[in-house]
């Protein structure tokens, strides 16, 4: 009789164990996707500012035409992409291209004393450091959740269950990995 309610207990602690490993490793993936939302919230917001940003270059440099339409047709591929790699490919061709877009807005000293185009240069920098943020945590979700589903004895609940690793969100340029510093003083 002793030896049957140790078995059931081990049992019963045995189930809770996988039961509570179980629902952490839900939470987490749920956070890792919470995070990517994050940054295709901050990549959709830096989109909307693009198409006011490119309309007031344009104002100005009006022979710019190829570099306005690039950043214009890779809006559109920075909005439709799907999965992390794919959205941090376009993000770090926008970021470039913006880049771009700023250098020709340095040859332009009537456009840099533009108030429309230096309210919407702070707004996009505002949204380049959201979206700083909002990678640094997506990484560290996935970081976590990658640790957790990697783990023993976690991995015996993880593997069968089908909770895998998530890629990290990277840039595969490392000059582009950063916003694109300006100087619009001179």
């Amino acid at each position: 009789m002793t030896i049957a309610l140790v078995a059931i207990a081990i049992f019963v602690v045995i189930v809770l164990w996988g039961v509570a490993v179980y629902n952490k490793l839900v939470r987490l993936r749920a956070l890792v996707r919470e995070a990517f939302s994050g940054i295709n919230v901050q990549l959709r917001r830096r989109a909307d500012l693009i198409p006011n940003l490119v309309e007031t270059v344009k104002g100005y440099a009006t022979h710019e035409r190829e570099t306005l339409e690039a950043v214009i047709a890779q809006r559109g591929n920075a909005v439709a992409a799907k999965g992390v790699e794919a959205t941090a490919q376009a993000d770090a061709m926008m970021t470039g291209l913006l880049g771009k877009l700023m250098a020709v807005a340095e040859a332009y000293p009537e456009l840099k004393a533009d108030a429309n185009f230096r309210k919407l240069q702070d707004e996009l920098t505002a949204t380049e450091n959201e979206l700083q943020a909002a990678r640094r945590y997506y990484n560290a979700t996935a970081r976590d959740l990658n640790t957790k589903v990697q783990s023993v004895p976690d991995v015996i609940i993880a593997g069968p269950t089908g909770f895998t690793t998530e890629p990290y969100y990277e840039d595969s340029d490392p000059a582009i990995q950063s916003a694109p510093k300006i100087d619009f003083a001179s």
